[in-house]
């Protein structure tokens, strides 16, 4: 995983250059096909899940130990989560929340910390379609349609 302070989105594709774009990523082949574009995770969860992790002694994870695209400020896990099924604009970028991201074994196998699917349970993300493309940078806003 690469942090980077923005990142090319391509409408129908997701991000330039990245593993599921590319249809190279560990998931790419999964039957049903499932869309792929974007992950999304809120620093807050991430926050939670570490609290929950502390407590048993166990280590934490940074947000790009989630595996997720990108990490979001001022959204808690919840509102995330109620996006799917919904449209939304991050930054320019139109979206559409299309599921949860379940926690997987591969961030803890990855990382040898089977605890991160307890943890991450219902703050694990969502997966999005890429509606529009563009250009997504750090600072970029997250609104939904009934706020414009």
């Amino acid at each position: 995983m690469q942090s980077a302070i923005s990142a090319k989105l391509i409408a129908g594709i997701g991000i330039e250059g990245d593993r599921y774009a590319m249809g190279t990523g560990a998931y790419s082949a999964t039957e049903p096909a499932k869309v792929r574009h974007i992950s999304l995770i809120s620093l807050s969860g991430i926050e939670t899940a570490n609290e929950w992790l502390k407590a048993g002694d166990e280590p934490t994870f940074d947000a790009a130990e989630t595996r997720r695209n990108i990490a979001l400020e001022g959204i808690t896990a919840a509102e995330l989560n109620g996006l799917v099924g919904k449209r939304f604009q991050l930054g320019d970028i139109q979206m559409l929340g299309t599921e949860l991201c379940t926690p997987c074994e591969r961030p803890a196998q990855l990382l040898s910390r089977p605890s991160f699917m307890d943890a991450f349970e219902g703050r694990g993300g969502i997966r999005a379609e890429v509606l529009s493309s563009g250009v997504l940078a750090i600072g970029d806003q997250l609104s939904t349609e009934k706020e414009k």
